[in-house]
């Protein structure tokens, strides 16, 4: 089972796919609160209108390996991709952060790509001992695991998907549910997270689920460059994602 979590951590197609078979395998494991509760027409109309960029445009923008040493990076196939757009919320309010949580798009995009990050976990010596050994891998399965997504949009449509999200998280901050596939994960909080710098605006939010009785908690990081969306979605199977720093920094870096 352990070995099926740690191939599926590398190919999940999203965060929520992810968090989802954690708690389908049982043991085997923000922004500023003074958000306004619907997005910010004025926020949307000041920003400037941006030509959108076309799929094949955003697939050549993402982190790449190269990138990324310190990661394994795959990216995400087209059936993933669409996939994704098949999550659901109960609360229709909170299905912003849904989707950005699992690579789909918010509202009507130009283009979109995306892609995997694994956080690599330090190897162990090579007169390491059977035990070293063991901790080793046993640190490797709650390595960190980053979904990224692109989209593009025409005119102001990225500074208004931006505003809702930051709209959801105020609205959303006392749990809700997300789906995909016949299966649910119930979220229980949504708080404000490490704050995050770059592009034109940019919120984190650190998201806990409830997993068959246990806590987990995921970091959702949203940064807007122009008329494109860059989202962030990190889990790990121990239970307590950190924020990818070097993934936002890399992919931040490479919208320009």
């Amino acid at each position: 089972m352990r070995t099926a979590l740690v191939r599926r951590t590398v190919l999940a197609a999203s965060a929520v796919s992810l968090a989802l078979l954690a708690t389908a395998c049982g043991s085997d494991k923000a922004d500023d609160k003074k958000a306004d509760a619907k997005p910010s027409a004025a926020a949307a109309s000041e920003a400037p209108a941006a030509k959108a960029k076309t799929s094949a445009e955003l697939t050549s923008a993402l982190v790449a390996q190269a990138d990324l040493p310190d990661h394994v990076v795959k990216p995400a196939t087209a059936a993933e991709l669409a996939a994704a757009s098949g999550t659901k919320s109960d609360k229709p309010e909170c299905q912003p952060l849904v989707s950005a949580q699992s690579m789909a798009p918010i509202g009507t995009v130009v283009g979109t790509a995306g892609t995997k990050a694994v956080a690599k976990g330090k190897e162990p010596a090579a007169d390491a001992s059977p035990e070293e050994k063991l901790k080793a891998g046993l640190n490797a399965l709650g390595a960190t695991a980053t979904s990224v997504s692109l989209h593009s949009y025409e005119g102001k449509g990225a500074a208004e998907a931006f505003a809702t999200l930051k709209a959801a998280g105020t609205a959303c901050a006392g749990g809700y549910t997300g789906g995909q596939g016949g299966d649910s994960l119930k979220i229980t909080k949504v708080a404000p997270g490490a704050a995050v710098t770059g592009g034109d605006e940019a919120l984190a939010y650190t998201v806990t689920g409830d997993a068959d009785g246990s806590p987990m908690s995921m970091e959702l990081v949203v940064v807007r460059k122009g008329g494109t969306l860059a989202t962030f979605s990190a889990v790990s199977l121990a239970g307590a994602a950190e924020q990818p720093k070097a993934v936002i920094d890399a992919q931040v870096k490479k919208l320009g």
